[in-house]
């Protein structure tokens, strides 16, 4: 169980994902998984800034979801975040997420978006692209902080055409 949490973000690795999810968790290492970030040095150190003593990967989807099967084998926990709904869909295409869960704990206000939770407001893009991770065998969670109640987004999001 290296990989002990993915989690859809969109301020990936802050106060909430370090302080609340990494105190919990411990993790090793955070896995950046996003197509602009791995392709940014400058913006990839200031999120490095904020996560303590784990390591910070930076991946696009592509490479990661070549990788997902090594990444997982590794003894090192690691926390998988994209910042948006699309990049861990397409992460989940692999087929190796199937069974997994999916955090999603901060989608916020938008153009478009519809509040389902106070941190989890969602545009039918991203109602479509759960439907599409729910389909691949992915479990769909909201979950602010961990010692928080989680909500079955399948039940709450999913459910209606």
């Amino acid at each position: 169980m290296p990989i002990v949490l993915f989690r859809v973000d969109e301020r990936l690795i802050h106060g909430q994902v370090v302080i609340g999810w990494g105190h919990a968790l411990r993790p090793d290492r955070y896995l950046v998984v996003d197509d602009e970030l791995a392709q940014s040095g400058w913006e990839q150190e200031l999120y490095r800034l904020g996560a303590g003593e784990a390591e910070v990967v930076f991946r696009s989807v592509r490479d990661a979801r070549a990788s997902l099967g090594d990444w997982g084998a590794l003894p090192a926990r690691t926390v998988v975040l994209t910042r948006d709904v699309s990049s861990m869909r397409r992460l989940a295409d692999g087929g190796e997420m199937s069974g997994r869960v999916v955090n999603f704990g901060g989608l916020h206000a938008g153009p478009g978006r519809e509040r389902v939770l106070t941190y989890l407001h969602l545009s039918p893009a991203d109602v479509e692209d759960m439907r599409a991770l729910s389909g691949a065998g992915v479990k769909l969670q909201a979950r602010d902080l961990p010692d928080a109640p989680g909500v079955d987004l399948t039940e709450e999001v999913l459910r209606s055409p």
